[in-house]
């Protein structure tokens, strides 16, 4: 066995001297962020990005100075629901987020590729490494929120997300169906495995409302995620509909301009939120 050089940040084993804190990326040395929250689902289609972008909206217009971190680098899509296209620009101290119409500081690969379509071919610690620069290396300036859209599942990335990111907490979404349920059930023990806290799930295309008579039709059959909710003892947020309307600005890069409320109950539990720095 070598010898312990006591640098936790560049050693492999598994020492009982390593605390979460050997593992945190130093924030931007002109960035100022209260709290941090991550955007998870265990499986991918289940609207993660959809719920991260109505949350910061939301957020900003409760008067908040909010941010995304689009970590989902090989899918990215923050900026198309914004309408950024622009690219980042960057100074001595780092690299300066675009801001979307309403304020909102972005930063996604997205942004830094010539062409949108581009694909991010890269292996997992290119990855890593990208998104823990997107963490250090961009002036976020001060924000009181910070939200980290990760990828889907339990692998590298969000690994990465949850070491590397002092998360104040994490929101995991989900849609009705029994097999996500259970995909559910990893990211919320991946989150206790990792000592983070949990501030409830969003569940996600619940239903779908009839234009004819208002009635809401169930397309997926009944959901599961209150016995999950209760099984863990997490808060239900929400349950979103499928609402075409949100789609639609989407694809416009207009999700500001939503007028729903249907995570409400999501935005007052961030409000509660409690900084873990």
């Amino acid at each position: 066995m070598s010898e312990c050089t006591h640098n936790c940040s560049s050693c492999k084993a598994n020492c009982s001297t390593k605390s979460k804190q050997d593992f945190l990326e130093p924030l931007n040395a002109k960035s100022n962020i209260k709290h941090v929250i991550g955007i998870v689902s265990g499986k991918g289609g289940v609207g993660k990005s959809m719920v991260t972008s109505t949350l910061a909206t939301l957020m900003q217009r409760a008067g908040y100075k909010v941010g995304i971190l689009d970590a989902d680098i090989t899918g990215p899509s923050i900026p198309k629901a914004f309408g950024i296209a622009a690219g980042v620009e960057g100074d001595d101290d780092g690299m300066i987020p675009p801001e979307s119409s309403t304020g909102i500081k972005i930063m996604s690969v997205n942004l830094l590729l010539p062409d949108a379509t581009a694909p991010v071919v890269w292996r997992g610690p290119v990855i890593a490494g990208t998104v823990k620069q997107f963490w250090s290396g961009t002036v976020w300036g001060d924000l009181d929120y910070l939200f980290v859209d990760c990828p889907p599942g339990t692998g590298d990335v969000p690994l990465t997300v949850f070491q590397s990111i002092p998360l104040d907490g994490i929101v995991i979404v989900s849609s009705p169906q029994e097999l996500v349920s259970m995909i559910v059930e990893k990211a919320a023990n991946m989150a206790r495995m990792m000592q983070v806290d949990v501030v409830g799930l969003v569940e996600n295309m619940s239903y779908v409302k009839c234009p004819d008579c208002d009635k809401k039709i169930k397309i997926f059959g009944e959901s599961h995620i209150e016995d999950i909710a209760r099984k863990h003892g997490y808060p239900l947020l929400a349950q979103m509909p499928i609402d075409p309307s949100l789609a639609t600005l989407v694809d416009a890069g207009e999700i500001e301009k939503m007028d729903v409320n249907y995570l409400d109950g999501a935005v007052e539990a961030l409000k509660r939120v409690r900084n873990v720095k």
